[in-house]
């Protein structure tokens, strides 16, 4: 580069490519650097899913303004970002997780989110390849999904256009006070950010940040099969367990025809091999509340890893053990529906601006239970 940056960021997945977008619209020089390409890692392998999520109040905040966020880009997104505002349906296998969905619906219309409970003939109208004898569930209308590569890649694009530089296959070996070193030399700049996802702890070691792997599987095509992002209630129970393999059934439709079917956890280190006993519990998951999926030839598997925190909440704001260096990371499966709230937020701390939401809980020298 033949110009110093204000700002380097360091990972150009969703997440870093947002913060590049909202630090460039600021009018900040900045140059984003990533070991393969935009779009490639965690977001390249995830389901994207843009969600409201209720777990706790700051993760409410997080997702209920990106969302907003996204919103407002939408007519500006090109077509290969396949935005589909499908909506989310949690499924209640039992009265106990009937009385969860009324808890969450509840909790959305006070916060101003449109929800509807659905009983079980309802729930068979709207997805009628759910197994019958489900309790009910709970429509969620204004979530949808995206095609994540190609949203950060046009976030990237647009960073560019106001003067960005993105480096591709570029590696960073090591974060110094105010600067980065790569194979050619040091890159010096006022603030350096973290965004490399479930690798951030191989450049800030004491980062509290696990990678989790999760299967994915994409089936071939079966156009009108599923309508909604269809999510059983237990996944919450199964994201909340850091320490055993779990799955959950969570499928979703894609502009394809094709159905993505997920979800699984494990804390393996970086071990992508596909554990198949694994692999076959999600799948028996899936066919478990549509059995019609077991009818589908399943085309491609494949695994991630997930930026996993001992809170579940990401670590977004100044890390105070190293001069000049913020972080953007620890978003696990969320960081597709978080990146822009998340890089909203970082530019307006770097520049000192009061945030839209509370950053204190994203604090990434806050306290943590200990990690698993």
């Amino acid at each position: 580069m033949t110009t110093r940056p204000d700002v380097i960021v360091v990972g150009a997945g969703i997440v870093g490519a947002a913060c590049a977008y909202y630090l460039a619209r600021q009018g900040r020089r900045v140059a984003v650097f990533d070991a393969s390409f935009a779009g490639s890692g965690t977001t390249a392998a995830g389901m994207g899913h843009i969600v409201v999520m209720d777990d706790s109040e700051p993760q409410f905040a997080l997702t209920s303004w990106s969302q907003r966020l996204l919103d407002d880009l939408l007519p500006e997104l090109p077509a290969d970002a396949e935005f589909d505002r499908c909506g989310t349906l949690w499924v209640a296998e039992d009265e106990p997780q009937l009385e969860v969905a009324r808890r969450k619906l509840s909790l959305y219309h006070a916060r101003g989110v449109d929800a509807e409970l659905l009983e079980g003939p309802g729930l068979a109208r709207l997805e009628p390849m759910l197994r019958k004898g489900l309790a009910g569930g709970l429509r969620v209308p204004g979530d949808g999904v995206v095609y994540p590569p190609a949203v950060a890649r046009w976030l990237l694009h647009e960073a560019v256009r106001r003067g960005a530089s993105l480096m591709e296959g570029r590696r960073i070996e090591a974060i110094l006070p105010r600067a980065v070193r790569t194979a050619d030399g040091q890159l010096h700049a006022d603030v350096v950010i973290n965004a490399a996802g479930a690798e951030a702890a191989r450049l800030t070691p004491r980062l509290p940040i696990v990678p989790r792997k999760g299967h994915l599987v994409i089936t071939e095509r079966a156009p009108d099969t599923c309508r909604h992002q269809v999510v059983e209630l237990g996944y919450l129970q199964s994201a909340h367990t850091m320490s055993t393999a779990s799955v959950a059934f969570n499928v979703q439709p894609r502009p394809t025809g094709q159905l993505l079917l997920g979800s699984s956890r494990e804390l393996v280190g970086w071990d992508d091999s596909i554990n198949r006993e694994l692999l076959g519990r999600m799948i028996r998951r899936a066919t478990a509340f549509m059995p019609g999926l077991a009818r589908l030839n399943a085309l491609r598997t494949w695994t991630g890893f997930r930026p996993a925190t001992p809170d579940k909440l990401p670590l977004i704001g100044e890390w105070p053990e190293v001069e000049g260096l913020w972080i953007a990371a620890g978003h696990e499966g969320l960081g597709i529906t978080t990146a822009l709230g998340t890089g909203a937020l970082l530019a307006d701390l770097i520049a000192g601006h009061a945030p839209v939401i509370d950053a204190g809980p994203f604090a990434p020298g806050r306290a943590l239970p200990e990690a698993a």
